[in-house]
């Protein structure tokens, strides 16, 4: 089944799933898995120093012939990052080399990143910003956005504390943009997938999903403790849904969605298998899904 959204149309990738950014784990050897897969691989820049982080987008660009964006994650003035305290000047820096490397898709999230989606859009690029608030989303679109990541609640990583479910999230934030979304927060599976479309996404994006595939870097040890998790007992979900009890380190419940460590490939195969089953056992006969507007 061939599936069509604003968001692959931008991406130019087989299917709208949308690889998380990884605070450490986001590499090469994980990110073009992905874009192989036929997503939309993502290369965390602030993983690297700039020397470096020029060497890895070659690197990619080895392993895959297929898109992929950078992430940036912008913090407030005066907030450490994993490279130091950043001025915009300097995160600028990692914007000229993707765009000297090709990049057309720019990912940015935590704060503030219009400086950015100026450069960017200057280059004739897109610029996609993750924020958890509909409002946020709102003053992203505004601030000229082409697409916003909306995560919910469910998701892992930090937290809003007026965060809202993914599908409280979605389908209220349809309402308000004019702009594609791409929902995230719990997403690992067809049900998900679908269930993101319907509420009015025309991505979603993987994260916690992807940590059981075979090449994302995490450790054997990890993985096998990840396999593990019951997102029904009390201390997860008070880690994943408490604000006051969140642990920043906890995989969302798409965690359940891998039950053994398999590749990439067959992960997201299965999915979009799946996602065209359903899709075709609810009396769909083209061989075309397309939610892009006439």
């Amino acid at each position: 089944m061939i599936w069509k959204t604003r968001i692959n149309q931008m991406t130019k990738t087989k299917y709208p799933l949308i690889m998380g950014a990884f605070a450490g784990l986001g590499i090469a050897k994980f990110a073009a898995a992905f874009s192989n897969s036929g997503g939309f691989g993502i290369i965390t820049a602030l993983n690297y120093k700039l020397k470096a982080f020029k060497n890895i987008l070659q690197r990619m660009q080895s392993m895959t012939d297929k898109p992929f964006g950078i992430n940036i994650s912008v913090r407030p003035p005066g907030i450490k990052t994993s490279q130091g305290i950043l001025t915009e000047d300097d995160y600028l820096k990692y914007v000229e080399i993707g765009l000297d490397e090709g990049i057309n898709i720019f990912t940015t999230s935590a704060y503030q990143a219009t400086f950015i989606g100026k450069r960017v859009h200057e280059a004739g690029c897109y610029w996609f910003h993750k924020c958890a608030l509909p409002k946020h989303a709102l003053s992203a679109e505004k601030a000229g956005a082409d697409a916003i990541t909306l995560v919910g609640l469910e998701g892992a990583g930090a937290k809003h504390p007026l965060q809202n479910t993914t599908l409280v999230n979605i389908t209220s934030a349809k309402k308000m943009l004019k702009v594609p979304l791409i929902a995230a927060g719990g997403i690992g599976d067809a049900y998900g997938l679908i269930g993101a479309l319907a509420m009015g996404a025309e991505a979603v994006c993987l994260g916690t999903a992807l940590l059981l595939t075979k090449e994302c870097p995490a450790s054997e040890e990890l993985k096998k403790r990840w396999i593990k998790t019951n997102i029904f007992e009390e201390t997860y979900h008070k880690k994943i849904y408490d604000f006051n009890s969140r642990d920043i380190k906890t995989p969302s419940p798409a965690i359940v969605n891998i039950k053994k460590i398999i590749p990439m490939k067959t992960f997201i195969e299965g999915i979009m298998e799946n996602a065209e089953r359903i899709v075709k056992s609810w009396g769909f006969t083209s061989e075309e899904f397309n939610t892009i507007p006439y």
